[in-house]
């Protein structure tokens, strides 16, 4: 593989991007309130837990995902659309491993998809960035 046709600085903008969807995302715009009552969490909860740890690991894992999705798609032919496409079926890939574990588990449908969605959205925002930041 050869690493200099990987944008380093995108790959880092798409993990940041991951970052911030995952913000949004599991927001009470979204879907704070049904993931935390499905998964049996509530505010005090979640508010006492290690926030440097949490959000760390997150940013740690999302620049992980980037750096891994930047590496697919490192070929100079790489443009927007196989960028987003790319991304979309990584999505599709991580989704599936979200919903066997989340069967294991016996994690709601309900959070299934909405693990499993954030993982579609994100990763595909990563492979269009990466994609189109060639």
């Amino acid at each position: 593989m050869d690493f200099s046709h990987i944008n380093w600085l995108a790959v880092v903008v798409a993990g940041l991007s991951a970052f911030l969807v995952g913000g949004i995302w599991y927001s009470p715009v979204l879907f704070a309130n049904a993931w935390m009552a499905d998964n049996k969490l509530n505010l005090d909860e979640l508010k006492a837990s290690s926030k440097a740890r949490t959000f760390g690991f997150a940013f740690l894992f999302s620049i992980i995902m980037a750096i891994n999705l930047g590496m697919f798609l490192s070929d100079a032919k790489t443009d927007v659309s196989w960028g987003a496409t790319a991304g979309f079926l990584a999505g599709i890939w991580t989704f599936s491993a979200i919903a066997i574990q989340g069967l294991f588990e016996l994690k709601s449908w309900r959070v299934i998809f909405i693990n499993g969605g954030y993982s579609i959205v994100s990763l595909t925002l990563m492979g269009t960035i990466i994609g189109w930041w060639r």
